[in-house]
Order: structure tokens, then C-alpha cells, then sequence
């Protein structure tokens, strides 16, 4: 099994260099574009990377001065994969339109760049630069320790972005692990661990964990706050305040996400959990009256957790979420009225609870109902709570004796944030 890590690294580039890099990004992205343009350019949308190379190489190539072989080919896969992006969500019956690149960047592989101990050598439109990693202290425990010097990962590329007149260097890293046997014999047999997201408490599990939203919502607030009145202002060193504040803002939050990822792994490789099914994020700011941050938390904290559980061989999908916050998990009636705010009674059968902690079990049952086998034949057992499982239908079934907690399963334990 593969694992995949990605580390950001500061880079510290001089000006001639930068002037160079600056106009690398810009042919990159203009050669994305090109091929994007290309690739629409017909009764149907283009999405082969083979037939975009043969169709699109050398024009590019001819129109940028030759610049960069791997470049100009890592230019068409990324354009490639946003065009069948914008296919998939037709197919599914979203609205999307073509591409456009404007995120200043440069995608690199090992042919166009090399990763040294302290320093890379990358490609430009006129050779190579070389840039020295500013890097945290020894002796701290970072990413850096973890992935980007071990011995036990492989460096594959890089993506190389710019902000604010600062490199920044997202280095992707692998390693192939042996899945471990306690989750090889969930997968087997495995109980689906259902996850609900929203503003007031950032994550639910099936197993009745609370993660809160209120410190997220709290800093957002006072952030936002900072960023309006430093805009009031309106004087360059307001400006230059305002980049300041957005970067720690987001060290802040993903420092957040990230605990709260690894105590949702812990809490399906607990439960024997072979799958942790979240609801689809697509539309989530629309459903829940969620902030650009909050979405910008729940696709984060996703993919924190979908890398992170593969390292132990869980799988992390998302459903369909219709109706999961107004579906009783008990029978199964499905009304708007049976939830008000946070609370949720079921109209039919009078069942009680709170409504994120019934979305979790909807939103696990669901998964279920769709896979009613996992993915080697081995019949999944049913959605994980703290002290059993609900099957197919809603039926609840309480774990062996070994393996129960002492608390029912409908109680709630709150964790974090």
C-alpha cells in the first residue's frame, strides 16, 4: 500500500532567481491554459492526456520558446485533470465551466526538479536555479523530520507556489506499507464509522464523538474582525498586515484540523472501523449555511483524514447527504419537521437525539445500504456506535462483552475544539 505525504517548505530565493521563477509560472500556467482552450475547443471535451500531448506539444512548445519539455508535459496533466474535473461534475449533473488558471504556480517531477539535503534545483524558462530550504530547528518535531528527511520516504515532486513575494515549495513524499493486520481483518468483516459536518460542531461520528465549532468560530470572528479593520485603514502596511494575518489564520486552523483528523482515525481504528463515510462536500456551504471558511475547514479536515486512515487501510468515502439530517436513523421517516435547530424527534416514532449525532448514523447507513458488501466480498457488519452496530435497517445490535465501553449507545461523549 501506498502512503502519500505532502510537506511545504519556505524557499529562500534571490531576486534574479525570483524574476526568473515569476516568469516560469507564468508560462506555466500559460501552457495549462492553452491546452484547457484546446481541449474545448469542440463538439466534446478533450480529456486524454495522449491525445492532448500529441495535439498540443509542440504548439506550446513553438509558442513559449521551447520552454521545458516536463514542464510543458506537466502543464497538459494538469490541464487534463481539470478538464475531466469539469466532465465528472456534468455527468453528476452539476454546473461547471472551463477551466481557467490563475493560482500562481509551477507543478515539478524529478526530471525538472532535484531535491537536495538543504536545497533544490529547479527548472526555468532559461536553466536551472538553485534555492536553500528555510527550515524550522533540528531538533523540533515537524513534517520535515517526519517525511521530508526520512529514510523511509521517497521525494516524487513538488508544486511550487507564490504569494505575497514568498516561495513556498509543497514537496509530495511516499512510502509503501504493509497494511496493518488489525486492518485487514476489519476490512473483512469492518463496521463504517458515519461522519456529519456543520458550523456548530465541525464533526459528529456515528459513535456519538462531538468535535465543536466553537473555538473555529470564535477565531474566524476575531480574525475577520482584524482583517476589516486593518482594510479601514487602507495604508500599505495595513495591506502587508492583512497577508500576515490570513497565514496565521491558517497555520492556526490546520493545526486544528489536524488534531481533530487524527482523533477521527483513532476513532474508527478503535472501533475496528473499516470505512469512515462522510456526507459529499460538494454543496455543503449551501446546505448548512456554512461560511467560504468553514468549507475551506471541511475539505481540509477530509483530506487530512482520508491520507492519514489509508496509512492503517481505511477507506474514507463520501454519500450523498440528502435528507440525512431529516431522516429518522431509528425507522427511517423522513420529514423536515422531525429536526429543529440541533434537536431531532422523529414525528413517527418518537426517537430523540441530537440532530448531528442522527445525520453521523444516516450519513454511515447510507454508505451501507450502498455497499452491501466492502470492497474484497467480506460483508460489512453495520454502522459503528460506541457500544454496537445498526444494520441495513436500523436495528441495533450491541457489541461482545469484551468489547463493550459500560456506555450506552446512544450517550455522547464531546471532544476537543
Amino acid at each position: 500500500m501506498e502512503v502519500r505525504r505532502t510537506v511545504p517548505v519556505a524557499l529562500d530565493v534571490d531576486s534574479d532567481d525570483a524574476a526568473l521563477l515569476e516568469d516560469t509560472v507564468d508560462t506555466f500556467l500559460w501552457s495549462a491554459q492553452y491546452v484547457v482552450d484546446h481541449a474545448f475547443n469542440g463538439e466534446y471535451v478533450t480529456t486524454s492526456k495522449t491525445t492532448l500531448d500529441d495535439e498540443t506539444y509542440d504548439d506550446v512548445r513553438d509558442a513559449t520558446d521551447d520552454f521545458n519539455g516536463g514542464l510543458v508535459q506537466a502543464a497538459r496533466n494538469k490541464a487534463a485533470e481539470a478538464c475531466k474535473s469539469v466532465v465528472a461534475r456534468w455527468k453528476n449533473g452539476k454546473k461547471a465551466s472551463k477551466p481557467t488558471f490563475t493560482s500562481p504556480h509551477v507543478v515539478y517531477d524529478k526530471r525538472t526538479a532535484t531535491f537536495h539535503e538543504d536545497y533544490v534545483s529547479l527548472a526555468t524558462t532559461d536553466g536551472r536555479i538553485e534555492a536553500d530550504y528555510i527550515l524550522p530547528d533540528e531538533d523540533s518535531d515537524t513534517p520535515h523530520s517526519e517525511y521530508l528527511f526520512s529514510d523511509q520516504y521517497e521525494t516524487t515532486g513538488a508544486e511550487l507556489h507564490y504569494r505575497d513575494g514568498d516561495w513556498m515549495l509543497h514537496i509530495h513524499c511516499k512510502m509503501e506499507v504493509e497494511p496493518e493486520t488489525s486492518a485487514q481483518a476489519a476490512t473483512e468483516n469492518g463496521t463504517v464509522l458515519g461522519v456529519d459536518l456543520g458550523v456548530n460542531n465541525l464533526a459528529v461520528t456515528s459513535t456519538g464523538t462531538f468535535w465543536t465549532g466553537n473555538e473555529f468560530n470564535h477565531w474566524r470572528r476575531g480574525y475577520e474582525k482584524r482583517r476589516g479593520s486593518l482594510q479601514h485603514c487602507g495604508t500599505r502596511w495595513a495591506h502587508q498586515n492583512i497577508q500576515s494575518v490570513g497565514r496565521k489564520e491558517e497555520g492556526r486552523f490546520k493545526l486544528t484540523l489536524h488534531r481533530i483528523s487524527n482523533e477521527l482515525v483513532a476513532e474508527a481504528r478503535e472501533k475496528g472501523c473499516s470505512v469512515i463515510a462522510f456526507e459529499d462536500l460538494t454543496d455543503i456551504r449551501e446546505r448548512t449555511g456554512a461560511s467560504w471558511g468553514h468549507k475551506w475547514a471541511f475539505n481540509r479536515l477530509y483530506e487530512y483524514v482520508e491520507y492519514k486512515a489509508e496509512e492503517h487501510g481505511i477507506t474514507v468515502e463520501q454519500v450523498d447527504p440528502e435528507n440525512t439530517s431529516r431522516r429518522c436513523s431509528h425507522c427511517g421517516f423522513t420529514h423536515p419537521d422531525n429536526r429543529d435547530g440541533e434537536e431531532f424527534e422523529c414525528l413517527k416514532c418518537g426517537y430523540e437525539n441530537h440532530a448531528d449525532y442522527n445525520a453521523a448514523k444516516n450519513i454511515g447507513l447510507r454508505y451501507l445500504r450502498r455497499n452491501q458488501t466492502g470492497g474484497d466480498g467480506g460483508a460489512l457488519l453495520g454502522v459503528r456506535l460506541n457500544s454496537g452496530t445498526l444494520n441495513v435497517n436500523g436495528g441495533y445490535s450491541p457489541a461482545s462483552a469484551e468489547a463493550r465501553t459500560g456506555v450506552h449507545a446512544e450517550s455522547h461523549r464531546f471532544s476537543g475544539g
